[in-house]
C-alpha cells in the first residue's frame, strides 16, 4: 500500500512539473508577443503644423506643435525639436493642420522661400506674358496644368498678314505661379500679366523663340489628363466659310453688297443686245469664282462673294 502511494505521488509530481513547464512556455510566449506589440505601438514625438501654412509662411512656435506618432512609421525628414523646426525656416509647400513638418517642405536656415527649391532636377521655371484672354479669364492658378498655344503668321512668300496659323507649342505644362503668387491654395480667379511654367531646357528655348514669333495663349486642362501627342496645325481654312453666296433675301440688308450687285447687273444689261438687230456682245467675265444658275429656260452667271 505504501509503494502505491509513492508511485501515485511521483506521478502527480511529474504531471505537475509538466503543467508548470507548459504554463511557463505559454506565458513566456504571451510576454514576448506583448513586448513586440508594445514596441510596434511605441510612440515618438514629432513636430506637426498647428495652423495651415501657405508658401512662404515663417515657422514659429505659434503655428507648430508636438504630436505622438508611431515610432516605426516616422516620416523621413521629420523634426523632433520645435526649436530646430522653427529656426529661421519658411514653408516651401502648403502644409495642412496636423501634417508633419518635413525638411523637404521647409527652407533651410537661411529663411528664403525660393521657387527653385520646388523645381525637380533638370527642370526650369520660365515666365511668359498673358492677359485676361490668354490666361483663360484668370482661372489659371498655381498648380494647374496647361497647354501652350502659339498663333503666328504663316511663313513663306505670297502670304498676307492675315494668313495665320496656330500650333500647340507645349502640352501638359505645370503652372508654378501667376505674377508673384505661387501658393497652390490660392484658387480664386485672378487676372495676371505673367505665368511662370515648369519646362525643360528645350521647352524654355521654344517659349523664348515663340515670344518673338507670335502670340501665346494658355489652354487649361484637367490635371489628371496626361495624354499628349502630335497636334494638327490649324489655319484659317479650318474655320470654314471661306466662300459663300448670300441668298436673295439677305442681299438688300447689306447696302454695299446690294450696290455691288446692282452695278454688276447694270454692266451685264449694257453688254446685252438692245434688240433683235442689235450687236451680239458677250457679257463681261466674272472677276471672282462664279457658277451658272439655270432658272427654267434662262441661264445666268452668278458670282461668289469672297468672305472670311
Amino acid at each position: 500500500m505504501g509503494q502505491r502511494n509513492i508511485i501515485a505521488i511521483a506521478l502527480a509530481v511529474f504531471i505537475g512539473l509538466i503543467a508548470v513547464y507548459m504554463a511557463n512556455i505559454y506565458f513566456s510566449a504571451r510576454e514576448t508577443q506583448q513586448e513586440k506589440v508594445a514596441e510596434q505601438n511605441r510612440m515618438a514625438r514629432i513636430v506637426v503644423a498647428s495652423q495651415e501654412l501657405a508658401f512662404g509662411t515663417a515657422l514659429s512656435p505659434q503655428n507648430v506643435r508636438f504630436t505622438n506618432w508611431p515610432a516605426n512609421s516616422v516620416p523621413t525628414g521629420a523634426f523632433t525639436s520645435i526649436e530646430e523646426a522653427t529656426r529661421n525656416r519658411v514653408a516651401l509647400r502648403p502644409i495642412v493642420v496636423g501634417e508633419p513638418v518635413l525638411a523637404s517642405k521647409v527652407s533651410g536656415t537661411d529663411g528664403r522661400a525660393t521657387l527653385s527649391a520646388n523645381l525637380p532636377v533638370g527642370q526650369l521655371a520660365f515666365a511668359i506674358p498673358i492677359n485676361d484672354v490668354a490666361g483663360v479669364g484668370g482661372f489659371v492658378r498655381p498648380g494647374d496644368v496647361v497647354d501652350v498655344l502659339l498663333t503666328r503668321t504663316i511663313p513663306g512668300e505670297g502670304n498676307q498678314n492675315g494668313d495665320k496659323m496656330t500650333d500647340v507649342l507645349l502640352e501638359a505644362v505645370p503652372v508654378l505661379g501667376i505674377d508673384q503668387v505661387a501658393d497652390e491654395k490660392n484658387t480664386q480667379p485672378a487676372i495676371g500679366k505673367t505665368a511662370t511654367v515648369q519646362v525643360d531646357t528645350f521647352g524654355a528655348q521654344k517659349l523664348a523663340l515663340a515670344m518673338q514669333s507670335g502670340t501665346m495663349s494658355l489652354a487649361l486642362r484637367n490635371v489628371a489628363d496626361q495624354v499628349t501627342g502630335a497636334r494638327k496645325t490649324v489655319t484659317r481654312n479650318d474655320l470654314g466659310g471661306r466662300f459663300f453666296m448670300p441668298s436673295r433675301a439677305a442681299r438688300p440688308n447689306n447696302p454695299g453688297a446690294a450696290a455691288a450687285l446692282a452695278m454688276a447687273g447694270a454692266a451685264r444689261r449694257m453688254a446685252m443686245p438692245s434688240g433683235p438687230s442689235g450687236p451680239a456682245m458677250a457679257p463681261p467675265r466674272p472677276a471672282g469664282p462664279s457658277m451658272t444658275v439655270v432658272r427654267g429656260t434662262r441661264a445666268s452667271q452668278e458670282e461668289f462673294i469672297r468672305g472670311y
